[in-house]
């Protein structure tokens, strides 16, 4: 399973529920997947392909090679 090197952000299971009339009548399951992306990042000083969270590449967590 992909996730963010950076926050270890991966992809989470939940119900999704079905409410009718204040009764809830059914549960569904729910996957919930983080925007990824794979870049080119400086680690440890050489060039590696990462997988990084949009969140972390826009805060400028990680530094792309170029």
């Amino acid at each position: 399973m992909a996730k963010c090197i950076c926050c270890d952000k991966k992809t989470t299971w939940g119900n999704q529920l079905s409410i009718t009339r204040s009764h809830i009548s059914k549960r569904t399951s729910k996957t919930v997947k983080p925007n990824l992306r794979t870049i080119k990042a400086i680690i440890d000083g050489t060039p590696k392909r990462v997988t990084v969270c949009a969140k972390c590449l826009r805060a400028g967590r990680i530094k792309r090679a170029n």
